[in-house]
């Protein structure tokens, strides 16, 4: 089995509106011979391609090194996976059936449902860290006088989509620090392009997972927040995702690669030195950095404390309608 990745390409977006199907998406081609748990969607055992929409991101990793371990082969799948900006980037195509499985955030897919998009939770991925060090920060130059949530009032602050987690959240540790979150002038940017845009002074802080918080600390920049930390600590920063015409059409074939997931991020776990080796070719990171980063939690269990934090912020900033209903948007 290979993989291969590809950038999604942003006519993606149109297609909400597009009929969803269930057909192999995938591009890569298949070189392995499936186990003995190979899935029986097969045709004749022949591994069924996937399509998967990751992040350009560390915890994404740990499905390039389930792909690279033969995890996935073992359950009859020949895995593609494509990288997407944000999430909620990911949702269209998906939806569509141009992807089969997407990681997004949960907010993402909160806002999804609420609008009456079909997608569902089919499994938990990476989980930020409810203490010490966290894996998602917000950080501001040396020397700007930005060191507390409270000093980000009336300052420009980049996320990588707007009106997702990472907005959310800096919106209520400026709250709790007395400050009006209305006033937080909120910029989309791509993770990669934060680092040069606070160094050039083009936003005021930035709000970036591994592996550019780390080298934001490198640089000497100034830690603002562990914004998941304070407002919903241990939250789920991704989980796996399929359209509900998906899981409802083959149940079996979803299920069957639910376990090869929850089997990669059990040995992503269990193996932090091998996602680590992986990064040097899935994000093509240099050794020092790699070794330096911090790696979020992996497992297929979902915080449901976390997850109705997040809801009612999300309700509270009118992000939401209504609250979720946990038990049912978590998976069974």
């Amino acid at each position: 089995m290979r993989t291969k990745m590809c950038a999604l390409a942003a006519g993606l977006l149109l297609a909400l509106t597009a009929c969803s199907t269930t057909g192999n998406g995938g591009t890569a081609d298949s070189t392995q011979t499936p186990g003995d748990g190979a899935s029986e969607g097969g045709a004749s055992g022949a591994a069924q391609k996937i399509t998967m929409g990751v992040l350009p991101i560390v915890p994404s990793a740990a499905l390039q090194l389930g792909v690279d371990k033969g995890i996935f082969a073992e359950h009859g799948f020949d895995v593609t996976l494509e990288t997407g900006q944000g999430g909620a980037a990911l949702l269209p195509a998906v939806v569509s059936g141009q992807m089969q499985f997407a990681i997004s955030n949960p907010l993402s897919l909160m806002v999804a449902q609420d609008q009456g998009l079909d997608v569902r939770v089919v499994t938990g991925f990476s989980h930020s860290k409810a203490e010490g060090q966290d894996i998602t920060s917000v950080w501001s130059k040396a020397g700007s006088g930005i060191t507390s949530p409270a000093d980000l009032e009336g300052k420009t602050v980049a996320v990588n989509n707007l009106k997702t987690m990472g907005e959310l959240s800096i919106r209520e540790v400026v709250r709790k620090a007395g400050g009006d979150p209305a006033s937080v002038n909120f910029v989309e940017l791509a993770f990669p392009d934060q680092p040069a845009a606070l160094e050039s002074g083009n936003i005021d802080a930035a709000w970036v997972p591994e592996p550019f918080q780390t080298i934001l600390q490198d640089s000497g920049a100034q830690l603002v927040s562990y914004n998941y930390q304070e407002t919903m600590p241990g939250v789920a920063t991704m989980a796996v995702f399929s359209s509900g015409k998906q899981v409802e059409q083959d149940p079996a074939m979803v299920k069957e690669f639910v376990a090869a997931v929850d089997e990669t991020t059990e040995y992503a776990q269990a193996h932090p030195d091998e996602v680590r080796e992986t990064l040097l070719t899935f994000l093509k990171m240099d050794q020092g950095l790699a070794q330096k980063v911090l790696i979020e939690d992996f497992g297929a269990t979902i915080n449901p404390d976390a997850i109705t934090a997040l809801s009612d912020l999300a309700v509270k900033d009118k992000l939401l309608k209504k609250p979720v209903d946990v038990s049912t948007f978590l998976p069974n």
